[in-house]
């Protein structure tokens, strides 16, 4: 038996899909059900290895379409300088060598050849390499990127103006090129050296023949590509037999605003699947408020009951007590600096809530486009010594140190954050919405389930948060909510979360 998670693409500030896939792999090695996590997207400006062990993923459980065609495996960047010049013999070339970008790169240059030569160290102490750009005449030439090797190299069309990649090769261990990839606008074509695959749909059917599925393997689609480059949701529907095809809802299900009696708007990322439920083994949420509203549309409006199961995206590898205690009135928040968050919300409440609670912190956790209009609305407010930009963390052990934690987020489908933070004990503050709020947060038990309608001014919503501040921090009993909180993280434990995966494998085992 193995486990094929689908996805496209991962990247350092990584969406909760990526994450929720992490938390599956813990399941499913608790499990000892061997699993594999397949990535479509094209990954150069950093090694993919880089990216899936940041999440905790093991070497050999990614699948990269790019290198599955080569024998090539998932590696750290480890290729040492040293060798790279004696590959292309720089030292009786004549080039001088200079430090740039703070000792992170090397720069070649040559007059007598007009060329230079940009090395991108991935360990600058241990001078291993993982980018080497080549430009000639003032234009880039190519690029080679290395893992234990060289594995790809892309070619230019060495312009000076409007200049672009042309071809890739994709190398085998020997140096040999696997195949090539021919770009030629938004088409591709990829040529090896016995078959041409004229799209990336025909090679991604390829690859899913050559992973020689069985009627005890089961495919988890979390992540399609609708667009005119890859189809993949489409072709795994039509060729995942013998395997069985599980479907996980990562997002609300449907559009309430254009939804009636008699029509449902789907989710454009789900229409598809929700319309095909006959090739659907079972679909995944992870709450069982979404379960079962999701039952109730299919009834009503398909007149179809496909299997629906509640298992968490997340699960948490223990409840996380602190050492010291809290700080006083601080408040953290964690998600990706994105529009539909509201983290300005956020601090104009604390600001708000400062004139009540004079020494209230916030500390904002992520990364994301609004960084800069959330910079602004903190000088704004003179709130540089309250609230804080605190950029992209491992936050396991951060949660612990605060008082409590706060989300603008009108949104969830379940909301990773919000789980560990009732991990680490904090008492919660939000909207009452679908689904992650509702489901961590216990009215007036552990914290307080704002209401919410969308049509209210921006004031409104933040007076209510500003509200909830002060009231949690002036009258409630701090000690029940915190215990509150680890009553409600208890069945998120791992493996809690991991005798339900094994529950539903199970299940479709005998199907």
């Amino acid at each position: 038996m193995t486990v094929y998670n689908v996805n496209l693409g991962i990247s350092w500030a990584s969406s909760g899909v990526e994450y929720a896939q992490a938390y599956r792999a813990q399941s499913l090695r608790k499990l000892k059900v061997p699993a594999k996590f397949i990535f479509s997207d094209l990954i150069l400006a950093n090694n993919i290895e880089d990216l899936t062990k940041n999440l905790g993923y093991s070497d050999d459980e990614i699948i990269w379409f790019y290198n599955f065609f080569t024998d090539v495996k998932i590696a750290p960047s480890d290729y040492p300088l040293s060798k790279f010049e004696d590959d292309i013999n720089l030292k009786d070339r004549n080039f001088n060598r200079k430090e740039i970008n703070g000792g992170k790169n090397y720069f070649y240059t040559s007059d007598e050849e007009g060329l230079s030569i940009n090395v991108r160290f991935h360990d600058p102490e241990k001078k291993t390499i993982d980018q080497v750009s080549y430009v000639a005449n003032g234009a880039m030439v190519k690029r080679d990127f290395y893992s234990y090797t060289k594995y790809a190299t892309e070619y230019y069309s060495g312009e000076k103006k409007g200049n672009h990649v042309v071809y890739r090769d994709f190398y085998n261990e020997d140096g040999s090129v696997a195949y090539t990839q021919h770009i030629r606008g938004r088409h591709e074509v990829f040529e090896f050296p016995d078959q041409i695959y004229y799209s990336k749909n025909d090679l991604y059917l390829e690859m899913l023949k050559r992973l020689h599925l069985t009627k005890d393997d089961t495919i988890i689609l979390d992540r399609e590509d609708d667009g005119n480059i890859l189809i993949n949701g489409q072709l795994i529907f039509e060729h995942h037999n013998p395997a069985k095809l599980v479907i996980v809802v990562h997002a609300d299900q449907y559009d309430e605003h254009y939804t009636n009696k008699k029509n449902v708007l789907w989710n454009n990322f789900y229409e598809y699947q929700f319309t095909h439920t006959k090739d659907v083994a079972s679909f995944i949420v992870a709450t069982d408020k979404q379960r079962d509203l999701l039952i109730k549309q299919f009834k009503q409006y398909q007149n179809v009951t496909p299997n629906v199961t509640t298992i968490p995206v997340g699960n948490l590898q223990k409840l996380t007590k602190p050492t010291t205690k809290r700080k006083p009135h601080s408040l953290i928040t964690a998600s990706r600096l994105a529009t539909e968050k509201h983290i300005d919300w956020l601090v104009k409440a604390v600001a708000k809530a400062h004139k009540e609670v004079p020494d209230v912190t916030l500390d904002i956790y992520g990364q994301g486009g609004e960084m800069g209009r959330l910079t602004e609305l903190i000088n704004q407010n003179h709130a540089n010594d309250y609230i804080r930009l605190m950029g992209q963390h491992d936050l396991t052990e951060v949660y612990k140190n605060y008082a409590a934690y706060i989300a603008g987020s009108t949104s969830e489908g379940f909301g990773l954050s919000l789980l560990e933070a009732v991990g680490s004990g904090l008492p919660m503050i939000g909207f009452d919405v679908p689904y992650g709020n509702q489901t961590f947060i216990d009215d007036g038990k552990n914290g307080y389930l704002l209401p919410y309608t969308q049509d209210w001014s921006d004031d409104k919503k933040v007076d209510l948060l500003a509200g909830a501040v002060v009231k949690l921090f002036t009258t409630a009993d701090q000690e029940k909510f915190i215990q509150r909180s680890y009553d409600l993280a208890e069945p998120y434990l791992t493996d809690n979360v991991a005798k339900r995966w094994g529950k539903l494998l199970e299940e479709l085992k005998h199907d």
